[in-house]
């Protein structure tokens, strides 16, 4: 039997339609109608001013973060339950990170946190020159509460949307809820370009300006002239036409995949396997399926994802918070346990730090069938025994 991934790639059938145009026309390098096709495309689904298609989410984020300003001796608050791509721009331009940690009940960023951390840095004379906020697993984060508080300190919004391409909170499009906002079509992505990534932005100034950089910042002259350093971060003709046929059947695969989610909130019923529970106001992508092992400490969860490892089904352990990582053991970071004045130096007394200790990602592909996920909770539950 095929091995079973978390989250493979999933075609449509138009994709190569646009990756054949691309050849029959030459434009194989860099940029062209696929590359403008996309960001058009993700436009009129988003509802936003502007789009810049990228090489990956990171590069879309760092690419916002220069705009903005970001630099030595600043510091960005960033969601610490994440993957690290969401905050190493932060690093790339000399800056410290901040992490914030989550709330039960979206594994999102906290409210809670987010405040003591704001006010401790209004306190100490230095806010923050942004706030990253993550979309954890295509899950929106909780914007009614957490918008209020930045704006009310006057810091900036950056929306990590890189897993939530198609959710919605409270109607609105993941993806817009920053003054600048970041995709990733990264192969397990719910659509994907095998890698890639894109800058939302209704700004057109800043989307122009961080075109200029992700183009080398070559001035516009008959020689290469250059006054400014940039990068070779712009999304390839040929990936984009990839992205064009998946944008065709993305309604289709945010079907598949709450089904998918439902299914096993069904076939898991009762067992110490807690899947988890959309909010009332948001509606996720389903990106991945998530589940909390009531009860469970780490090497529990690393003992069930080893086993199903061994039938050939991919499992993996929830995002070890970025404030437990060896790498970051200086940044300072805020619990939502706690009501001190300051950071926090118990890196296990937060709510993500549990959520770590207990989380598992389930498969959710979209070639995924009823069979396959029947079989997927049988292995779960025997895993446990």
């Amino acid at each position: 039997m095929a091995r079973l991934y978390l989250s493979p790639p999933f075609m449509g059938g138009s994709e190569i339609k646009y990756i054949n145009e691309a050849f029959e026309q030459n434009w194989i390098a860099p940029l062209g109608p696929n590359v403008d096709g996309f960001e058009q495309a993700m436009i009129n689904r988003m509802g936003c001013g502007s789009a810049l298609a990228v090489a990956s989410g990171t590069a879309a984020m760092h690419l916002i973060l220069r705009y903005m300003g970001v630099g030595a001796g600043d510091t960005v608050y960033c969601s610490s339950f994440t993957f690290i791509g969401s905050m190493t721009p932060i690093m790339y331009q000399g800056a410290t990170p901040v992490f914030i940690d989550s709330e039960p009940d979206t594994w999102n960023m906290s409210p809670k946190a987010l405040r003591r951390a704001l006010e401790w840095s209004k306190k100490n004379g230095k806010l923050p020159k942004a706030v990253i906020i993550v979309d954890l697993y295509g899950h929106p984060a909780n914007y009614e509460a957490l918008l209020p508080i930045c704006a009310e300190y006057g810091v900036p919004v950056v929306e990590d949307a890189a897993e939530a391409v198609g959710a919605k909170y409270h109607g609105k499009p993941c993806g817009t809820f920053g003054v600048h906002n970041v995709l990733s079509f990264n192969g397990n992505k719910i659509i994907t370009t095998s890698g890639g990534g894109m800058v939302l932005t209704d700004d057109k100034p800043a989307r122009d300006k961080m075109l200029f950089w992700a183009t080398q910042a070559r001035n516009n002259a008959m020689h290469y002239e250059h006054t400014e350093y940039g990068y070779n971060y712009r999304m390839s003709n040929v990936v984009a036409g990839v992205g064009r046929g998946q944008m065709e059947i993305l309604d289709r695969k945010l079907a598949i995949r709450e089904r998918i989610y439902h299914r096993y909130i069904e076939l898991l019923a009762g067992s110490r396997f807690a899947v988890k529970l959309d909010g009332k106001d948001a509606s996720p992508n389903h990106w991945m399926t998530l589940a909390a092992i009531e009860g469970a400490d780490i090497n529990e969860v690393e003992k069930v994802v080893a086993f199903m490892n061994s039938h050939d089904i991919e499992t993996r352990p929830a995002w070890k918070p970025l404030h437990m990582q060896p790498v970051f053991a200086e940044a300072p970071a805020f619990s939502e346990l706690s009501d001190t004045d300051g950071p926090d130096k118990d890196i296990n007394a937060f709510t993500c730090a549990k959520l770590f200790e207990q989380g598992i990602c389930l498969p959710s592909g979209d070639a995924m069938t009823d069979e396959q996920q029947q079989n997927v909770c049988r292995l779960l539950k025997e895993a446990l025994k």
